[in-house]
């Protein structure tokens, strides 16, 4: 062993041992999917990239229509070292050589076969001093089913091993794989999937994967012919074929990589270059600006750029939509926007004459309403599409449009409740202003560069009144700004961008958007009397594209919840605790009850309580027990709270709070809450609390807790530590006392100055009592678990 992974070794040991009462949690985590999508009525082998990948043995799909299993495993990968590269090469020179030999004739030619200049093959297999024959090939993605690659696909896999630098940069967290055999049926639905893969460890995140329309491809390098040569020993090269209209191409961006594709287009055509990077993984945790930035370019015949994209409007995705002058081949590439570059810089690009929606409007309706929008865009086959108003979960509805066979792209609306009307065109000032009656939702454009809608309504002095744009999260191009003015033009409410944020976690509802654009604004008004909503463009922007839903009302409140992780993993019969994020809207600060929607399943939620003013909250959910069979669960919960004599009812929707750039967070939704309970030989150790619930604390004092658990572990040492408790709260005095497990809670006054509520997470640990002779350092601590949430109140 190395002296570097020696002390690795002792670190890692030491950390093991640091916290006495907890075992290591390794958590399933995919970096990406390669390639991230096919298309319907095909098979691929996917390569999912991350960490603690280990004994992979299931795979479970969001979404119809895709169907996958485990191929195999692949250990983390390190750099070659000299026999190891020499074993690749004389592998890879002995299948070259039987697909030279299947041509079977020297008039034969090889579709543009190169040999890379920097290095030559047969280098290493030269030298004396290689063993070749005593050494493994090791084991990678790519040499999965090698004896059957063609010579550009071996090529390929020449240039990805070997080039561009032998010593390559390693990313322990996308170091480890596993190969997935996905099936698309022929009548699936284009769009997005998400994927997770059951391991050793549990359940992983989950990962877009996109069922595709077109035919696909995989990228091969070397595809800048500028650097590359003909191998001395293939046979004569073919002129570069271009690609065949239309297709969805599947790519890799290494450090530093540009990639280029050439295709054959006719006068005409309306083409549609869409790329997917940003939408098949949201957030990079270690690179600025937080995502793959892919930039596309389009080059006619004498290699001159004719049209560029690094972003659509304000996604950063970019599509280029261009109407070819005249027939003749074009090339396309694509990089990243500072040519950065890894194995999870994944991207999709579909080039073709799809349907492609540029705007809409409105972007909305009334819910249960029969509703029409107006659409513009490429290749339509119409100028209107029918909106579902059906009262549903969701937040925000997506929809797309048919030409024949082809589905557009996906665009977004939202319901509502209230009733609507559209916003006048002459409404440019306080004197056109256009007439409203609370509460409403306006449906408007700022059509032009420079203008402003103006909206005027009666108002009583005390009332509270609440103004909400949703453009940008509807992909609107807006900037919205938005000003309440009295008659006399005093302002009495301003806000450009509104940000929810707590210190670096983001709390915008879908989760994506990192340019909070829409504003929202909330005032009081000082008397009765005629009031002046204004909205604009903050860059005096505007077209028939920068549409926008405006509600405008009394203050009523409301909220949404999130919860996260959106997979779960425990033994049957266990306890794990999960976290709830409460958006709160229009000042409702009150109690929240969350609860199972549908609990015959046997999964039992702990802690179901929010407290008035809280906005984060830790939560436990108990799975049945069962020895024989495994349970993966869709766990439907909902969130009910009182709110002007109204009962309000939400779902709790899935999300997983992922990182942007190595510092700011968001809560992204997921399609499922999936809950893994593993089956097992024995029964968790039971924690039952006696007290009344919740459990009564008085500041400056506290209150003996009462738990039943099995008889058979109360001769042991117990310890019990507080998880992220709050600050003021402290656990002490564990005990056994008859045939029960108990402990005192106590709350300092000096520092709980307020009242306080919430849940108590407490981690169980045990010792056995020593042996004749043996002492308590020998004895290995058992960790026992999650306690079931204890909810809480400090009284004063």
């Amino acid at each position: 062993m190395s002296l570097n992974r020696k002390l690795l070794f002792v670190i890692l040991s030491l950390s093991a041992v640091a916290s006495w009462g907890k075992t290591l949690k390794r958590e399933a985590n995919i970096g990406y999917l390669y390639p991230s999508g096919a298309q319907k009525g095909t098979t691929i082998i996917v390569t999912a990239g991350g960490q603690n990948l280990r004994g992979p043995s299931d795979v479970y799909v969001t979404g119809e229509g895709v169907h996958c299993s485990v191929i195999k495993y692949i250990r983390p990968k390190t750099n070659l070292n000299r026999d190891e590269r020499a074993a690749v090469k004389k592998m890879l020179k002995k299948i070259r050589g039987q697909r030279f030999a299947e041509l079977n004739t020297k008039n034969k030619v090889i579709e543009d076969y190169l040999m890379p200049k920097e290095e030559s093959m047969d280098k290493d297999l030269k030298d004396p001093d290689v063993k070749i024959d005593e050494v493994k090939v090791p084991v990678h993605p790519l040499f999965y089913n090698i004896e059957n690659k063609s010579l550009r696909e071996l090529q390929h896999i020449e240039k990805i091993i070997f080039l561009p630098r032998t010593k390559k940069q390693q990313n322990r967290q996308l170091s480890e794989c596993v190969l997935i055999e996905v099936t698309v049926d022929a009548d699936a639905k284009p769009g997005m999937r998400q994927i997770r893969v059951r391991t050793r460890y549990g359940l992983s995140n989950p990962v877009n994967f996109q069922v595709g329309q077109f035919p696909e491809m995989l990228e091969l390098e070397p595809n800048d012919r500028k650097n590359y040569f003909r191998a001395a020993n293939a046979p004569k090269q073919a002129k570069t074929k271009p690609i065949k209209l239309p297709v969805t191409i599947n790519g890799q961006i290494l450090p530093g990589d540009i990639d280029k594709f050439r295709f054959y287009a006719k006068k005409g055509q309306q083409l549609v270059i869409e790329a997917h990077a940003r939408s098949l993984r949201p957030y990079l945790a270690d690179a600025v600006p937080g995502w793959f930035q892919a930039t596309i370019a389009l080059y006619d015949f004498k290699g001159r750029e004719i049209a560029f994209a690094d972003d659509y409007r304000f996604d950063p995705d970019p599509v280029l939509l261009y109407k070819i002058p005249k027939d003749g081949e074009y090339d396309l590439k694509i990089h990243d926007a500072i040519y950065r570059g890894r194995e999870d810089f994944v991207y999709r690009v579909s080039i073709g004459e799809q349907p492609f929606i540029t705007q809409i409007f409105p972007l909305g309706a009334k819910e249960g309403t029969k509703a029409t929008a107006s659409i513009k865009g490429w290749n339509l086959s119409g100028d209107n599409l029918k909106l579902n108003t059906r009262k549903r979960e969701d937040i925000i509805k997506h929809t797309t449009v048919d030409k024949g066979e082809l589905v557009s792209n996906w665009v977004a609306y939202t319901i509502d409740n209230l009733d609507e009307c559209v916003e006048a065109k002459s409404n440019d000032s306080i004197k056109e202003s256009q007439p409203i009656k609370l509460p409403i939702i306006i449906n408007g454009q700022i059509s032009k560069p420079g203008d402003v809608d103006v909206f005027k309504f009666q108002g009583q002095a005390g009332e509270k009144i609440a103004a909400e744009v949703n453009a940008r999260k509807l992909n609107s191009p807006l900037d919205s700004i938005l000003r309440l003015t009295d008659d006399a033009g005093n302002v009495l409410g301003f806000n450009d961008d509104y940000i929810d944020k707590d210190k670096y976690l983001h709390k915008d509802i879908t989760g994506l958007v990192t340019h909070h654009a829409d504003s929202y604004l909330l005032a009081e008004l000082p008397e009765d009397g005629t009031y002046y909503l204004h909205i604009a463009d903050v860059q005096n922007h505007g077209s028939d594209a920068h549409s926008y839903r405006l509600r405008v009302g009394q203050q009523e409140g409301d909220f949404a919840l999130r919860a996260i992780p959106s997979s779960l993993s425990t033994r049957s019969g266990a306890v794990v605790s999960i976290c709830i994020h409460v958006l709160r809207k229009d000042g409702f600060d009150g109690e929240i009850e969350v609860y199972i929607d549908d609990p015959t399943e046997g999964f039992e939620l702990q802690g179901g309580r929010i407290p008035a003013g809280c906005d984060k909250i830790i939560m436990t959910l108990k799975s049945p027990y069962s020895k024989t069979d495994d349970q993966v669960v869709a766990l439907k919960m909902q969130g009910r709270a009182r709110i002007n004599n109204k009962n309000i009812i939400h779902p709790v929707v899935a999300a997983d709070d992922v990182m942007q750039a190595f510092l700011y967070r968001h809560l992204v939704p997921t399609k499922d809450l999936l809950f893994l309970a593993k089956k097992s030989r024995w029964k968790p150790v039971p924690f039952n609390i006696l007290n009344k619930s919740p459990i009564q604390i008085p500041a400056g004092d506290k209150v003996k807790v009462r738990m039943k658990t099995s008889s058979w572990i109360l001769n042991q040492k117990f310890y019990l530590e507080l998880v992220d408790p709050p600050a003021g709260i402290t656990l002490e005095n564990v005990a056994v006392e008859n045939k029960e497990l108990v402990f005192w809670l106590k709350a300092d006054k000096k520092i709980i100055k307020n009242n306080l509520s919430g849940n108590l997470i407490i981690d169980a640990s045990t010792k056995k009592k020593p042996k004749k002779g043996q002492s308590q350092d020998e004895i290995k601590i058992s960790y026992l678990g999650i306690i079931p949430a204890i909810t809480f109140d400090v009284t004063q």
